[in-house]
């Protein structure tokens, strides 16, 4: 048996290849491009920003695109354009962002949760038990850039004609069965800060078909100095265009939709190595017990994007057990010190969500425009019991080399595993660690 480096032996890896996990990938184009806005003072202008709309629409397959400061504006000014009010209840995952559904509650709506499946993607055989006559749209996220089941999520909003919001903030440029993410549901918006997959800054991104609901977000966040020119077909907006009718400025800064258009001219190519990188780790790794990737068959047309944030799912009892918490604190004793448990914690089990009185009305503002109690339904969410996940490395390009070499870091700790089991203290859990990291 191989000494394992968390109980004296040698690491597999002593420094980490700084270059095979940079990320965003900048070069002189990107700074000349950030440059020229900053010589120009052209922060706060539009011209850039415009041209990045335009050209992200055609990329993605959509008609219309509008750039916020932050994917959680993005999604926002979303809620606001399908028309989500007070009373509403807006189904999502549970296993997510807090920013993907917590602002609901500025409308007065109801987030309502349901569970995931061994994919950490919403799982379209617990969404139909979530919906009441009080459903008005679905939060759908791409969740670890896994594609969700859009067939039957949209098939279940048709059938009770449910508005659909995919958040593509760990997919963007993703497919499912050729079709690009985004593209479903009837609008979608994403982050493009600087750790994502699609990396520009502090950005966000809201695409639809639907003018109306684009009508919609640019009222929201966005006032006179591009709503007067963009308000055609909403009549009840137009004596409003001077002012953002959210009480909040959601205009992107133009240094990030500059570094965004650099960014998209190469970004599907950086995709496509991260995938190569990635399918060649995940395939060195099949048969290893304890642990299964998440990831998707290429073949159907799908794919992961850029494989943002990526995850694999953790058996306990195929290691006698040993808690997800003890397995990666061996794997970053070897080298790997990106190895953590978790991910996002579960939505249900957080207080905000439970008690928190945003507008000191003596009811939690989850449910106080709601005539039941949707908290009674988080009963019925547990998904995180038996789904356990952890991180894996971000190869960013296809160096075999040094993916087998953390290949054989993870062999190491699930082969010689067993003298782990001793001082493992979460191992009276069953081998469960309920991660709440991020």
């Amino acid at each position: 048996m191989e000494k394992l480096a968390l109980l004296g032996g040698t690491p597999v890896i002593e420094k980490e290849p700084e270059e095979l996990f940079r990320w965003p990938i900048m070069t002189e184009e990107d700074y000349d491009a950030a440059m020229e806005v900053i010589r120009e003072n052209k922060f706060s202008g539009t011209d850039i920003t415009e041209k990045f709309q335009d050209e992200f629409a055609a990329w993605q397959g959509s008609k219309y695109a509008l750039a916020f400061c932050n994917g959680t504006m993005a999604l926002t000014a979303a809620m606001f354009a399908v028309g989500l009010g007070h009373g509403d209840e807006i189904i999502c995952p549970t296993k997510t962002y807090w920013g993907s559904v917590s602002q609901a509650i500025n409308f007065g709506a109801s987030p309502v949760f349901c569970n995931i499946n061994e994919n950490l993607s919403m799982d379209p055989n617990d969404l139909e038990r979530s919906i009441t006559p009080r459903t008005k749209a679905i939060m759908v996220v791409h969740y670890y850039a896994y594609p969700c089941d859009m067939d039957a999520i949209m098939a279940i909003a048709k059938k009770h004609g449910l508005k659909v919001i995919e958040d593509v903030s760990h997919a963007q440029g993703g497919l499912y069965k050729g079709k690009r993410l985004g593209t479903f549901g009837d609008a979608a918006a994403m982050s493009m800060m600087s750790w994502k997959s699609f990396a520009a800054g502090e950005l966000g991104m809201l695409t639809t078909d639907d003018r109306r609901i684009f009508e919609r977000a640019m009222a929201f966040g966005h006032y006179e100095r591009n709503n007067e020119n963009y308000i055609r077909e909403s009549d009840d907006l137009k004596d409003y265009f001077s002012i953002a009718l959210g009480g909040v400025k959601g205009r992107a800064n133009q240094v990030c939709t500059a570094i965004a258009r650099v960014q998209l001219k190469y970004y599907d190519e950086r995709c496509r190595r991260i995938r190569e990188a990635m399918n060649y780790f995940w395939d060195r790794m099949e048969g290893l017990p304890g642990v299964r990737a998440i990831r998707v068959d290429e073949s159907t047309g799908s794919n992961m994007a850029g494989w943002y944030s990526p995850h694999g799912i953790y058996k306990p009892e195929e290691l006698d057990g040993l808690s997800v918490r003890r397995f990666c604190e061996a794997l970053r004793a070897e080298g790997y010190r990106g190895a953590w448990e978790g991910g996002n914690f579960c939505l249900h089990t957080h207080p905000f969500f439970k008690t928190f009185d945003l507008r000191r009305e003596g009811v939690p503002s989850r449910i106080v425009f709601n005539d039941r109690d949707v908290r009674l339904d988080d009963d019925k969410c547990r998904p995180s019991e038996d789904i356990m996940c952890f991180s894996v490395p971000w190869f960013k390009y296809l160096d075999k080399e040094w993916i087998d070499r953390y290949v054989a870091l993870f062999r190491k700790v699930i082969e010689n595993h067993e003298p782990l089991l001793g001082n493992d203290l979460d191992k009276r859990q069953g081998g469960r660690w309920y991660g709440f990291t991020n």
